[in-house]
């Protein structure tokens, strides 16, 4: 019972994030977990990536329905990390002793996700725009730069990437908020499926009861949270987005240094 319970809440907290603001299942499921139902790491990543992949594709229909992705924009970064993630995932498969460095990568999310918190609640739209103005004659190599960490980390780590794809999207190439997460959600649902078989195919299905609470309840919160989230102003939504990825990181952190 504990464990369904355990599962369930990162399964809600995990949806809220990737309705409301693209973030992978992996930000919340994987260390809720670990830390505290001592599942094997790979196989936490695993169930987070499973539970990114249904969560993602329904909240991606919900923001194409209300007209928030922009595949057209979007498209180079999406093709970069999509080829990306099959180079990091074959290595993966082929090198799994190698990584980037689990504790350097833990801070480094830890730090994204506080700086992108304080971002979109005292940056405005208009300056980024700015930004985008100074970027966009290499827009292009943005996004094809970006689609390669993205992918190479998603491919290695077994992360969504939706936090990185977030700042791509929103910060450097200028999209408008909602759209940034419609389309952020759109690439990570293929992202997350290629890292899912990658994992179950070197480690094993292991946890399917576990699997099975963290992908039902990530789906539907992440559905109730998409439609939320479209039927607010993109202000709004900003500013829900930044107290909620502030509150992670510092939650992250505290339980990292503790």
């Amino acid at each position: 019972m504990y464990k369904i319970i355990l599962g369930t809440l990162a399964g809600i907290l995990a949806g809220v994030g990737t309705g409301f603001a693209g973030l992978s299942a992996a930000v919340f499921i994987a260390p809720m977990l670990t830390v505290f139902l001592d599942v094997e790491p790979y196989t936490a990543i695993g169930i987070a990536l499973a539970s990114d992949v249904l969560a993602s594709a329904a909240s991606a229909v919900t923001y194409a329905r209300h007209k928030n992705i922009d595949v057209r924009r979007g498209r180079t970064l999406a093709i970069s990390v999509v080829f990306f993630t099959v180079i990091g995932s074959v290595a993966s498969w082929l090198f799994t002793s190698l990584s980037f460095g689990n504790g350097v990568m833990t801070y480094w999310m830890i730090a994204a996700t506080v700086c992108l918190g304080f971002n979109f609640l005292l940056r405005s739209s208009s300056e980024n725009k700015k930004t985008t103005k100074m970027l966009s004659l290499s827009s292009a190599v943005i996004s094809v730069l970006g689609g390669a960490y993205i992918g190479i980390v998603c491919g290695f780590q077994g992360t969504g990437g939706g936090l990185l794809m977030l700042f791509v999207l929103n910060i450097l190439l200028g999209f408008e908020f909602k759209t940034a997460v419609g389309t952020s959600v759109l690439i990570m649902s293929v992202t997350a499926f290629i890292g899912a078989v990658t994992h179950f195919a070197i480690n094993g299905l292991d946890e399917i009861g576990l699997l099975f609470v963290c992908v039902v309840s990530t789906l539907v919160a992440a559905e109730a949270a998409a439609i939320f989230a479209n039927r607010i102003s993109q202000r709004t939504l900003k500013k829900l987005t930044g107290t909620l990825m502030l509150g992670s990181g510092i939650i992250m952190l505290l339980a990292e240094i503790m």
